[in-house]
């Protein structure tokens, strides 16, 4: 872990890590004129939807339609955080209206949520003060599957078992 925060690697299906094509990642959004060629680019229909989302190991954010897979726009590397984000233009400025720590591939905790904050107000863009959504994950130690846990009800949705704590990446 570096001194920015925690990283985390892809634990999701191998088939789509090997899917993934070198430089087809999501697209880099530096500073707020990257974003704001980036989002006028987008159609009315793109725009009701969510967009996937990373905070790349440089802190950059990267963006891509909603359907793609997070380590697709990740360009498979390791992350400082994912999920799904949707923007707002008010007053001719625009905003994060939603954002989430939802990504199965990376399992990114809500504690990644400093180097959303960090990535958003790089490129001045409004955000909220946290996750709009909190994800919680954990992997089951016996039968090793990755679970979301819902209402504070840690227990294995495949076998059954309790879940302890913080443990979706088994290298941690």
């Amino acid at each position: 872990m570096s001194a920015r925060g925690r990283s985390y690697r892809y634990v999701g299906p191998v088939e789509l890590k090997s899917a993934v094509r070198p430089g087809g990642g999501g697209c880099r959004i530096n500073s707020a004129a990257d974003f704001g060629r980036w989002i006028a680019e987008r159609s009315a229909a793109e725009l009701a939807e969510s967009f996937t989302f990373v905070v790349g190991m440089d802190g950059v954010l990267r963006l891509a339609p909603r359907r793609s897979e997070h380590v697709a726009c990740a360009d498979g590397d390791m992350v400082r955080s994912a999920g799904e984000i949707s923007f707002i233009c008010e007053a001719d400025r625009w905003a994060v209206s939603e954002v989430s720590n939802q990504s199965t591939g990376y399992c990114p905790d809500i504690g990644s949520w400093s180097e959303v904050a960090r990535a958003l107000d790089g490129v001045e863009l409004g955000r909220p003060s946290g996750f709009t959504h909190e994800v919680v994950f954990q992997r089951c130690p016996d039968c090793q599957e990755h679970n979301i846990v819902r209402e504070d009800d840690f227990v294995c949705v495949f076998c059954g078992s309790d879940l302890p704590a913080w443990n979706v990446d088994p290298a941690v």
